[in-house]
């Protein structure tokens, strides 16, 4: 039995889309449909921008306690419908229900409350000399995001552009789109004014390119892939739009020779990588320990990934659900593959699902160890359970490997706090993690080179929701 998640949410209301053609969603545990939606056209994401446009008027104008009030009333609602959201990210895309109801739920809400504080505290107007200067909204955005971290990657986009003063059009991921229905019914229930908020379901290709492209929108945000991200630059680029991409990452994680514990950063980093079953883009893929280490570090390795228990998403005892689809699926085996035939060591896991798992997308937790980073497996984004073992010399070297990558998203450093700090300066990434930190809802999170450009989180993520206006002769 499915259910019909097919209107569009546009101008206020729950309306029919122009297309009638719907696309079953997929519970990748069962690999069997457990919903519909529409698939929206270039004529939906027309109405709905030109919703947006009428609405940003008034909407830009508001007051900070007007944006507040909607904020908070989105806040209360996430909280009460908490199991039903978790349910639905879990059923879309996979993940644990105990990993669905505290990251995955808990990050979208996170964002709605980091954002409330950045916005009570933060100074739209200052006076430099004789000029005012002004931060006011950037206009139309239109969003278009991932399945892997739904309501995440939602939440950090729709609370800082409601709270800058923006309108905007929300195309959620085709394969996980249901939490960000709820999201959208919520919103509704919100006070939000008509058109502030609107929500076209479909396929990157249609609707997502017919947002990146439309001449009433001004800021285009992005998450996914490096290869779809530079899609959207180009049909954005004719219309010279404001774009922030938040796209892949093939991180280090660097143990250095001086850390407390060996064994547990080792091991911490396995629990890190395989965590959301490897479908991070920030997730530690690439380890890297000294070359004298490798068979510890391997061993070590090997009885982590023993303890991450794959399965029924509804398990209290399960660590790691099924990846996405059976295109993810496919692509992992392929990459596992690969890194077996170029001579990567393969510690534990490998091809085909674990045993006693015959339905469902699950792959098997995989180390590999004696990784060259020219191999594919340390080149690629894999977004699956696998994890790659590489040696290093020194300090120098260990650098060098964790640069040598086209991407720059994130790093981890495990050692001495002051040396370990020395290490992440020296990291290409927006990010470094230091002793296994967490992560912070108010500090910037983006990446360098192919990674993507832009910022999101906390008051730097508000900031690309904002213009800059020079207004001379005040004082």
């Amino acid at each position: 039995m499915t259910t019909a998640y097919n209107k569009f949410y546009i101008n206020g209301e729950w309306v029919e889309p122009e297309n009638r053609s719907t696309l079953d969603v997929i519970n990748p545990a069962t690999e069997e449909a457990f919903a519909t939606i529409s698939l929206g056209t270039a004529e939906d994401v027309d109405t709905a921008a030109k919703a947006a446009r009428a609405a940003f008027a008034e909407w830009s104008q508001s007051t900070v306690e007007q944006r507040l009030s909607v904020i908070n009333k989105i806040i209360e609602g996430l909280k009460a419908r908490g199991d039903e959201i978790a349910t639905a990210i879990s059923n879309e895309m996979g993940a644990p229900m105990t990993l669905a109801k505290t990251a995955q739920l808990g990050s979208g809400i996170g964002h709605f409350m980091n954002i409330v504080s950045v916005l009570k505290n933060y100074e739209f107007e200052e006076i430099r000399g004789t000029t005012k200067i002004v931060k006011e909204a950037a206009g139309v955005c239109g969003f278009i995001t991932p399945w892997n971290w739904p309501l995440n990657q939602i939440a950090c986009k729709v609370a800082p552009a409601i709270a800058a003063g923006c309108t905007m059009i929300l195309k959620p991921s085709e394969i996980a789109p249901i939490s960000g229905y709820l999201l959208a019914e919520i919103i509704a229930e919100s006070g939000l004014p008509a058109g502030v908020f609107n929500l076209v379901n479909g396929d990157g290709p249609t609707v997502g390119a017919a947002i990146s492209s439309h001449p009433e929108i001004d800021v285009v945000s992005f998450t996914g892939s490096t290869r779809a991200g530079r899609e959207v630059a180009k049909a954005a680029a004719d219309g010279i739009k404001r774009v922030t991409q938040e796209l892949g990452g093939k991180s280090a994680n660097i143990i250095l020779e001086d850390v407390p514990d060996f064994a547990k950063a080792v091991s911490g980093g396995v629990i890190s990588c395989f965590g959301n079953s490897g479908q991070s883009c920030n997730a530690p893929t690439r380890m890297l320990v000294p070359k004298a280490r490798m068979a510890e570090a391997m061993e070590v390795a090997k009885a982590a990934a023993a303890k991450a228990t794959v399965g029924d998403p509804n398990d209290d005892s399960t660590r790691l659900g099924p990846v996405v689809s059976e295109l993810q699926f496919n692509k992992i085996q392929g990459l596992i593959e690969k890194g077996i035939e170029e001579g990567a060591e393969l510690v534990v896991g490998g091809l085909g699902r674990p045993e006693g798992l015959d339905k469902g997308y699950y792959v098997q937790p995989t180390v590999f160890g004696n990784v060259n980073n020219d191999m594919t497996i340390a080149r690629e984004e894999i977004f699956g359970p696998v994890l790659s073992i590489l040696p290093y010399e020194d300090d120098a070297d260990a650098v060098r490997i964790a640069n040598d990558t086209d991407y720059g998203l994130s790093g981890y450093v495990s050692g001495e706090p002051e040396h370990a700090q020395q290490i992440a300066r020296q990291i290409r990434t927006g990010m470094v993690h230091i002793n296994g930190a967490g992560p912070d809802f108010a500090a910037p999170f983006g990446g360098y080179k192919h990674s993507g450009n832009g910022r999101e989180w906390g008051q730097d993520g508000f900031e690309e929701f904002l213009e800059t206006k020079s207004i001379l002769g005040v004082a």
